[in-house]
């Protein structure tokens, strides 16, 4: 692959790191899950408000070009350590997010019970404290790893 090539899916993976924890961590402080159950946004997922929204259209681009970066560099060995992190620790993001997603956001979304929403809220916010350091890692072993 070309130097340019790999420096701009470089690019294009550390910004949709960057973009992806960030967004989490601003929904940490602002305590986003607890705003959509409180109003939930009318019409669903896609509705204004929800953030699906932001997250959507960055996501594939994201894992796509991450993914491209590890698999870039994965013959220059002293690389390859940082990069199976970077792709393993996105992974790892990406599963956890998608189960809250899932597991909590749409269900939010959908208007829960009172009690429910308490719980799914509390859920949200043990696994995001998790995903939060996933993601800054994955950033951190990208950069390692590209920079080798």
């Amino acid at each position: 692959m070309r130097p340019r090539l790999r420096a701009h899916l470089r690019t294009a993976a550390e910004v949709g790191l960057a973009h992806w924890f960030f967004g989490n961590l601003y929904e940490e402080v602002v305590g986003m899950p607890a705003r959509m159950a409180e109003h939930p946004p009318a019409g669903g997922p896609f509705a204004a408000g929800s953030p699906v929204r932001y997250y959507l259209p960055a996501a594939p681009l994201t894992l796509a070009a991450t993914f491209a970066c590890v698999v870039a560099g994965w013959g220059r060995r002293p690389a390859r350590p940082a990069l199976a992190a970077a792709g393993l620790l996105t992974a790892t993001g990406a599963v956890m997010t998608g189960h809250l997603v899932r597991a909590v956001n749409l269900r939010l979304l959908d208007g829960a019970e009172p009690d429910r929403a308490q719980r799914l809220v509390r859920h949200w916010h043990r696994v995001n404290r998790v995903r939060l350091p996933v993601v800054a890692a994955a950033a951190v072993a990208l950069a390692i790893g590209a920079r080798r």
